[in-house]
């Protein structure tokens, strides 16, 4: 009976992933394909998929890029225009996620529950945005993914040239110095996330 629990205990973990999302994101550098994790942040990862299904991001841009932190995107279209969103959705930085190189976590305002449409990809470890209380100060950032494929793409994003630009006619800095466009968004079909994770 004990050998009969530690196999359930042991495949536990394996059912939780097998029915989390993948999608496949086209971008002007290169392929990337991310796991949502629908069972740690299940608001997040609906929120950004009625994004994906409503082809918000595609002709999207990433935005912000800074070296050795992270590269910020699905706001704006290339010419640096807002685009429009749903509204802001809850904060689920608390669900247990850290903020990892190769994760995917919600950007917001100073607001810990205004985040829209816009996301970033951590390109380091980056533990000061990690949840660490139920307050303005400590809510952290909520991690809802994580790069499973095409970490070498994002990389070479965050390197790209930089400097002073324009958002929404307003004065921004760390703007790429040509547009990063992110083509399309789209979910990935059960059998091409098995051959992406294989190939991986």
């Amino acid at each position: 009976m004990r050998r009969l629990f530690l196999s359930l205990a042991l495949l536990l973990p394996l059912a939780a992933t097998a029915d989390n999302p993948q999608v496949t994101m086209e971008t002007s550098e290169g392929t990337v394909v991310i796991e949502l994790h629908q069972d740690k942040a299940p608001v997040t990862v609906a929120n950004f998929l009625q994004y994906v299904d409503q082809g918000h991001y595609d002709g999207t841009v990433f935005h912000r890029v800074i070296p050795r932190f992270m590269i910020q995107g699905g706001g704006f279209t290339r010419d640096y225009q807002q685009k429009d969103t749903l509204a802001p959705i809850t904060n689920e930085a608390n669900n247990g996620l850290r903020n990892l190189r190769g994760t995917l976590a919600m950007a917001r305002t100073s607001d810990p529950h205004s985040a829209t449409s816009q996301f970033f990809i951590n390109t380091v470890n980056n533990p000061n945005l990690d949840h660490r209380g139920e307050n303005a100060s400590g809510w952290g950032y909520a991690v809802f993914g994580k790069v499973v494929k095409g970490m070498d793409v994002v990389d070479r994003i965050s390197a790209l040239p930089t400097g002073r630009g324009t958002l929404n006619g307003m004065p921004a800095s760390d703007v790429p110095n040509r547009p990063v466009i992110i083509r399309s968004i789209a979910r990935l079909a059960e059998d091409d996330a098995t051959a992406a994770a294989e190939t991986e």
